[in-house]
């Protein structure tokens, strides 16, 4: 479920308008959230979209949504919520790439703090559309 509040704060994956202010975050990642609590389906237009979302799940701990997005054939068969006192920072997109209709790229810097240090996670994950919709297939870890 999420909180109400939530909605009208900027979005944890820092995405912003046209004019550089974060978007809010039922105009963001919550509108896909919220459209897969209700329909089972993201939608995400594309693998960029999905990765915030995915970024903004793991900040919200949303584990239904990251296992549901992760692709069939490489999902875990558990996710375990955050570690107690793991604070998410924020996210950068560094490159976005869109192999053919079917497959694209992402690498991200992913900040995040746990009892006072620092953690930086670079990846460049891989995307692929299964039935009209993108899911995280792996990824490679700088």
């Amino acid at each position: 479920m999420i909180d109400a509040a939530l909605l009208d704060a900027p979005c944890p994956c820092g995405r912003t308008d046209a004019k550089a202010r974060p978007l809010a975050y039922a105009r963001c990642c919550g509108a896909l959230h919220q459209r897969f609590a209700a329909t089972g389906r993201w939608d995400a237009p594309d693998a960029e979209t999905l990765m915030r979302s995915r970024y903004s799940a793991f900040t919200l701990e949303l584990l239904d949504y990251l296992r549901a997005t992760w692709h069939p054939d490489t999902r875990p068969a558990t996710l375990e919520a955050n570690e107690p006192g793991l604070k998410w920072l924020g996210l950068q997109v560094k490159a976005r790439a869109q192999q053919d209709a079917e497959h694209a790229t992402v690498e991200f810097v992913a900040r995040s703090k746990l009892g006072g240090r620092a953690f930086r996670l670079h990846e460049t994950s891989r995307f692929v559309r299964v039935d009209g919709q993108w899911h995280y297939l792996d990824g490679d870890l700088r």
